[in-house]
């Protein structure tokens, strides 16, 4: 269910939109395709990143791939003295490339090993929350997704975050369309912010010391916009 809830001084209607799925559960690797879709999205949305995160992780690949490349022919004796410095040029601008794309891709590898710590801890996840602002506190936008689950998730089994499939692209197509529909990321440019990923987790979890400490954010009706998501099976 993705549900939106205006600001302050509003109408506060709602628009909820149900997704559905045959498959029997949502497995981890679901979950955090899912997920890792809709931040890709929302930071796109909303302009904090220059293009689609597919986009720019190909980019950086490529010029990751390119640099080898270019390093292999720079140490080569036979080239002309032309193309060496044709060569060095391109190495330049890849490397700039590289570095201008290195602190996003950086942190989002970051923030993905974090959510699969947290989905490999735990039993079952019902609720994601991503925050756009200078604090998940004093935040410019939530999102909320709900996961209702047909079961557990099975105990010390590994899991291929690697992998994807239908259940998880179609998902993920439907919640960024879902999205679309109710206007996210409409509102002008508010210029660079952060994001936030906050899981609800069993009171049992044992936090690593880089988690954020325990604590139950509530947030006030000057949150612009709320999405609820809840992937319901049957």
């Amino acid at each position: 269910m993705l549900k939106e809830k205006e600001g302050e001084g509003s109408s506060g209607t709602e628009e909820c939109t149900e997704i559905f799925t045959v498959a029997t559960t949502l497995e981890r690797f679901v979950i955090f395709h899912v997920v890792k879709e809709i931040v890709g999205f929302i930071l796109y949305m909303h302009q904090q990143i220059p293009a689609i995160l597919q986009g720019i992780s190909v980019e950086f690949d490529s010029m990751h791939i390119e640099c080898k490349q270019l390093k292999l022919v720079l140490t080569e004796k036979e080239v002309k003295a032309s193309t060496r410095r044709q060569q060095n040029g391109r190495m330049r601008e890849v490397k700039n490339g590289i570095r201008r794309l290195e602190k996003l891709m950086t942190s989002f590898s970051k923030l993905q090993i974090a959510f699969q710590m947290m989905l490999n801890e735990v039993h079952c996840i019902q609720e994601v929350i991503l925050v756009l602002g200078a604090s998940p506190i004093h935040p410019q936008h939530v999102y909320e997704l709900f996961f209702w689950n047909g079961k557990s998730f099975p105990e010390n089994a590994a899991e291929d975050y690697t992998k994807s499939s239908r259940v998880a692209e179609a998902l993920a197509r439907k919640a960024i369309r879902a999205l679309i529909s109710s206007g996210a990321g409409s509102v002008s440019y508010g210029g660079p912010t952060k994001l936030f990923l906050l899981v609800k987790a069993p009171a049992t979890f044992n936090l690593p010391l880089h988690f954020l400490p325990k604590r139950d954010f509530r947030y006030s009706k000057k949150v612009s916009l709320y999405l609820y998501a809840t992937y319901t099976l049957f």
